[in-house]
Order: C-alpha cells, then structure tokens, then sequence
C-alpha cells in the first residue's frame, strides 16, 4: 500500500537530504537467534547471576561492562530488585546510560525491580516505584527501534523474571514498549520459545482479512489449533485463512444472540477445549458527529462493544474458557485519543478498554486474564473505506507512517512502531501481568 509520500521518503534523494528514515524493525521468526549481540548483564540484584547464566546456556554472550563486549550490545539487563533506598537508583545512571550509548539498531533494555506491592518500608516502596518512571522515560528517549521495558519480581519469581526476560529480548517484542510486567512464584518459565501455544486452542473474530488473518496465522505459528471466525459474506476469505492456518472456519455473524454459544460449541465439539479468544472484528461507519445517523451509531456499538459483552457470556460460562485461558479484545488508538469522523468508533472502542478493565478482576480468581491491544493506523481493506481526508489526516498526523499486518502477503517490515501505547504482543504466553499504561506514546 506504497504511495508518492512513502515512495519520497524512501528515495535515494531523500536519505542524502538526511531525511529521517523509519526502522527496519527486528520481528520474530522461528530460527532468529534471541538476541542480536551481546548482552549486558549488571545490577546486583537478586536475579542477575541466574539470567545470566542461562542466557549463556543459549550461547547468548553476556558482560559485566560495555567495554567487555566485542561488538555493540544486542540488550542490556539491569537488576535492580535488590535497591531498598533512592539513593542506590544512581545504578541505574551508571550502568544503564554507557550501556545504552552502545545498543545495537533494535536494541533491548530490561530493567528487573521488586514489586512495590510486596514491600512495607517506606523508602523501599519509593525506590522501586521510581524504576517505573525511569523506564518509561528511557523508553521514550530510545531510537532505532529499541524498547525499554520493566519486570517486576513477587518474591523468588525466578522462573517468572527468566521468562520475562526472554520475551523482552526476543523479537516478539518488537512492538512492546515502556511496559511494567509483574511475575511472582506460580509463573511457569517451562514454556516453549518457539511454540509456546502448542496445545492450545484459540478463537480468532474477523479472521478473515486484515489484523484479524494475521492474528490467526500467528496464533498458528505458535503452534495454537485456530477456530476463525468471520461472517458468511466473507465465507470464501475466512476459508482461505483456516486452511492456510490448518484450523477450523465458522461463518458465524457476531451479533447474532447466540454467538457465544455457537463459538463455544464449535471449539469444544472440534478441538475438545478452549483455552484463547480474541475478540477482533470490527467495522467502521464515519461521519462527523453532527452527521452520524441511527444506523451508523448503533451498528458500530454493536459489533465493536455489545457483540463482545453477548458473546462473553458464554465464552465466560460453564464450559467455556477453561481456568488459565487468555482473552485478547482489540482496541484503538482511536479509544484512547480520540478520532476525527469517528465519534461512533471511538466510543466503542474506549468502551472495550473498559470493558477488560472491569473484566480482567472478575475473573482474576480463575487465572483468566483480559488485555486490550490498542493498534495505531494499520493499513487494512477496512481502513480503506475510511474517508480519504480522515484517513490520509490518520497516516500522517498521527503515526507518521501506516502500520501493515506483519504476516500476510504483504512483508514490508519498514514500519515505524505504530503509536507505542501499550501494545502487548505475547505477553500472556507464560502468565505474565502486564500493568495498564498510563498514557499514549507519541512518534
């Protein structure tokens, strides 16, 4: 979906101009070594020795100092769980910022605390909270595609902060920035880098283009069994997807009263259990707002908002989601910030981060848990039919290049990281809890 803007930016004239040029991101694919250089690993915390000595069982290359590597770093790890008064987060000047200064092109940046949660002294408390603070900032502060990312350890959740770690070197966390994760004692780290999903079973909704495809084909990547689901008019393109994915299709209209149940029931009858779901689909209507009429209004708060809370209701119930299942609702950064023409839109998707705030502590007691991810503009057919203003206004105020699904056909990684605002790609794989962010990131 190249156009005479992109095709500008990327010209031989354009680079020699010293145009800022996007980055080439690091993403995963089966085979891809964990991390692209050594790894420095530092801090002196109670985790530092453990990670790194299993990073070398990886034949990861790890350091004390940057002037111990060879080459620019590939991620730098700090612990500093063990930090208990304001005046020790020095370390983290000391050994991050040389540390930093010599990061690869999409390099990593891990920091290990304690979770405040689990401490009572005063100063203790406002030490690791500080951590939080400081990652975001180094997040917003680094280029080239690099991430900054904060684990947080309940006890000696060693497995946890192993597991954690991994997914933050790895290139699954290409899109994953300024985030705080917190692991305790019961996070698996026996966890299969490759297939982590194998076994599972997931449902994916409005799987049969655009995000919703590419979610179903990484779901099977991952060695998940997918259920797509999408409408019958679109039977024909769901149909390509599952058989590609090697899963299981049904046209199946989301609004439908007895969604859920015909959800639940496929996937129990086919594949014996049901273990993910993503609540993808997703329509546009645009006007602006003293335009919109009833049907616009209401058919988008119904597919993007009421489909989900129906469906749920069933996928929640007796035989449903299975105790430690994952739920997955995309949102958009249009729920967050807001969108010109796209009032109806906006609405329900803020709607759906509501929805999985309040949902994800209902059902916290099962091991359940609930994320929203917020995508920026992602070219798609159904962004497509947005306006042209509205759309070419979305490309390049907001992002300052489009986002494109990463697995289809089209695999132009030269993307800018789409509004880095709290995506969490693969988080919930081993049990990980991500914290809510706290605002949007802006390129």
């Amino acid at each position: 979906m190249s156009d005479l803007f992109s095709t500008i930016l990327s010209s031989p004239v354009a680079k020699r101009a010293g145009v800022p040029q996007p980055t080439r991101l690091r993403r995963f694919e089966p085979g891809m070594p964990l991390c692209e250089g050594p790894v420095l690993v530092a801090g002196g915390g109670r985790f530092a020795d453990g990670v790194a000595f299993w990073l070398g069982s990886r034949g990861v290359a790890t350091v004390r100092t940057p002037s111990d590597a060879s080459d620019k770093l590939g991620a730098v790890v700090l612990d500093l769980s063990a930090a208990v008064d304001p005046a020790e987060l020095d370390q983290l000047r000391l050994l991050g910022a040389p540390a930093v200064k010599a990061l690869k092109r999409n390099g990593r940046v891990v920091v290990i605390g304690t979770d405040p949660a689990t401490l009572s002294d005063v100063a203790e408390v406002a030490t690791q909270r500080a951590l939080e603070g400081a990652v975001r900032s180094i997040g917003k502060e680094l280029r080239a595609g690099a991430t900054a990312n904060l684990v947080l350890a309940q006890g000696n959740a060693s497995d946890g902060v192993r597991s954690a770690v991994e997914f933050f070197l790895s290139g699954r966390s290409a899109y994953v920035d300024g985030q705080i994760v917190r692991v305790d004692e019961s996070t698996s780290g026996e966890v299969d880098a490759v297939r982590p999903l194998t076994g599972k079973v997931a449902v994916v909704t409005g799987a049969a283009r655009g995000i919703g495809a590419d979610i179903a084909r990484v779901l099977s990547r991952d060695g998940a069994t997918v259920v797509a689901v999408d409408v019958p008019a679109a039977g024909d393109a769901l149909a390509v997807v599952a058989n590609e994915v090697k899963g299981t299709a049904l046209q199946l209209d989301v609004t439908a009263e007895d969604a859920g149940r015909r959800i639940v029931e496929h996937a129990t009858t086919r594949h014996g259990h049901l273990d993910i779901v993503v609540h993808n689909a997703g329509i546009t209507r645009d006007r602006l707002f003293v335009n919109l009429d009833e049907d616009r209004w209401r058919s988008v708060i119904d597919v993007n908002l009421r489909s989900i809370l129906r469906m749920n209701e069933a996928i929640l119930g007796e035989g449903g989601l299975g105790d430690g299942g994952r739920m997955v609702c995309v949102a958009s950064i249009a729920g967050i910030a807001g969108n010109r023409g796209q009032v109806n839109y906006g609405a329900s998707k803020a709607g759906v981060i509501g929805l999985v705030t309040a949902l994800s502590r209902q059902v916290a007691d099962r091991g359940i848990t609930v994320n929203a991810v917020a995508p920026g503009f992602i070219e798609t057919e159904m962004t497509a039919r947005i306006p042209f203003a509205t759309r070419e206004i979305g490309r390049r105020m907001k992002l300052a290049a489009a986002g494109r699904p990463a697995q289809g056909r089209r695999r132009d990684r030269r993307v800018v990281r789409p509004a880095r605002h709290g995506c969490r790609h693969g988080a919930g794989r081993a049990g990980l809890r991500p914290e809510p962010a706290r605002g949007v990131r802006r390129p």
